[in-house]
């Protein structure tokens, strides 16, 4: 059934986004995972299919439509079809909107064509060995040198950082100047000094190309400054709401995902002569599941249009992010139990679930942060 939260235009587009998922990226699906990374041929398919900056002007290629809808249909396919490796939300729901909405003309004549047809895979390095959700404490630097800045540093969790060609790093451009001396410069492939490591090894999203990344004495020209010097913790507070209200929906559309499997689980799998679901604690189980995910459905659609109004608070993104992504962890937990024996076999959806979902509560700020902000906005 249509969520009210949709028009029609929105139906189309996600019958666009379900046949691309099916035809160009379910069947790799296997193969990326034990590469560890989503070949690039599924970025400039998907560019062609026109699911690549939506929210980009027109004259750049993009679907000149800022409508963050379409993200969230997009986001809740890939969900769908079980794929959590390819980074387009990192792409369109992080990073374009640093790009639309910071970048000069030249700059966006240089890099948002690509953008939009997959040429350019793009990434963001805030993360650091020794600083994750306290952005404050980020000590990669950059040095201005005549026309250029001299990026030298560390980062790690890098999403898409293997397949990225164009990197917005989070650098501090004053030692002094606390928040105030955080800037955004943008690393392109093939600058000498930018250095790739490692592509990481972890339990969940395997296809997805998470990776160190290392500046050593990078120079870029002043040119690649995003934004204003000095205003780069500004300019994240006001986009991390939209990455934790992404993160958040992809977390609502797991938990309704997986508590269908297992409610379709429930009525086939049966003991002791009869079906699951006719024992009362498993009808119990999954009403208490089926009445969270309903109300982490209304939440998150709630925070959407909120956020389409531009109404959206940094309180509320952050109650989205860590409640859903929490729910969505019980829920796949619990579901997994169900299953039994079979539920720790990766041939069932939910095992693979029950990997892929567990990072939510740590990336784009953990649980605990997003508690901390909430309550410093209670007054303490």
């Amino acid at each position: 059934m249509r969520r009210e939260l949709f028009e029609d235009e929105h139906e189309a587009f996600r019958e666009t986004a379900r046949a691309f998922i099916a035809k160009e990226l379910v069947p790799h699906e296997q193969e990326w995972e034990r590469a560890g990374v989503v070949s690039r041929e599924a970025w400039l398919a998907a560019g062609r299919a026109g699911l690549l900056g939506t929210s980009v002007d027109e004259r750049f290629g993009g679907g000149g439509v800022d409508d963050f809808r379409f993200n969230v249909v997009f986001d809740e396919e890939l969900v769908n079809a079980g794929i959590s490796g390819f980074g387009v939300p990192v792409h369109n729901d992080i990073n374009a909107p640093y790009l639309t909405r910071l970048a000069t003309e030249e700059q966006k004549q240089r890099w948002l064509p690509g953008f939009c047809t997959g040429e350019t895979i793009t990434a963001i390095a805030m993360t650091e060995p020794g600083a994750g959700s306290d952005l404050q404490g980020i000590r990669t630097s950059a040095v201005r040198d005549g026309d250029d800045w001299i990026i030298n540093g560390q980062k790690t969790f890098i999403s898409n950082g293997i397949n990225a060609d164009l990197v917005i790093v989070v650098a501090r451009t004053d030692p002094d100047a606390g928040h105030e001396g955080i800037s955004l410069l943008v690393v392109e492939r093939g600058t000498p000094g930018f250095e790739r490591g490692r592509n990481l090894d972890k339990i969940g999203q395997k296809s997805q190309d998470t990776a160190e990344l290392y500046f050593n004495d990078v120079r870029v020209p002043a040119s690649n400054l995003l934004g204003e010097e000095g205003k780069g913790f500004v300019y994240l507070m006001e986009h991390l709401p939209q990455e934790r209200l992404s993160i958040g929906v992809s977390a609502a559309a797991t938990a309704e995902k997986v508590l269908e499997q297992t409610k379709q689980y429930c009525h086939e799998r049966t003991a002791f002569g009869r079906p699951l679901g006719k024992f009362q604690n498993t009808r119990f189980e999954l009403a208490d599941m089926a009445t969270e995910v309903h109300i982490g459905r209304v939440f998150a659609d709630r925070c959407v249009s909120e956020h389409l109004r531009g109404e959206l608070s940094i309180e509320h993104a952050a109650m989205a992010k860590w409640w859903l992504t929490e729910m969505c962890k019980r829920v796949v937990d619990r579901c997994l139990q169900l299953h039994g024996g079979y539920g720790y076999m990766m041939e069932y959806p939910v095992a693979k679930a029950y990997l892929d979902s567990r990072v939510q509560t740590i990336y784009g700020g953990t649980t605990e942060i997003m508690k901390e902000i909430i309550g410093r906005s209670m007054g303490f």
